[in-house]
């Protein structure tokens, strides 16, 4: 998965390690994250949007192929 965290934690001027101990982390896993070694937990991508006042999905970039097909609400919401 594509993370714009890099560049997000650059334009703070952020280390790796200001940025993991503003969210609870090690330096280790920012790094991972940012090289795309390891995926950030659902707690952690939620805490990194709140710290950077964005929505999840401006941070972490999932490939449009691996997005999945989107469902009509009339479907979701049919009478039975």
């Amino acid at each position: 998965m594509k993370t714009r965290l890099r560049v997000l934690r650059a334009e703070k001027e952020w280390s790796q390690e200001d940025l993991a101990t503003r969210v609870g982390v090690t330096r280790q896993t920012i790094n991972a994250i940012e090289t795309g070694k390891y995926e950030a937990s659902l707690s952690l991508a939620l805490k990194l949007a709140h710290l950077f006042g964005m929505h999840v999905d401006d941070i972490f970039l999932l490939p449009e192929k691996e997005l999945p097909r989107p469902v009509k609400h009339d479907v979701l919401f049919r009478e039975r």
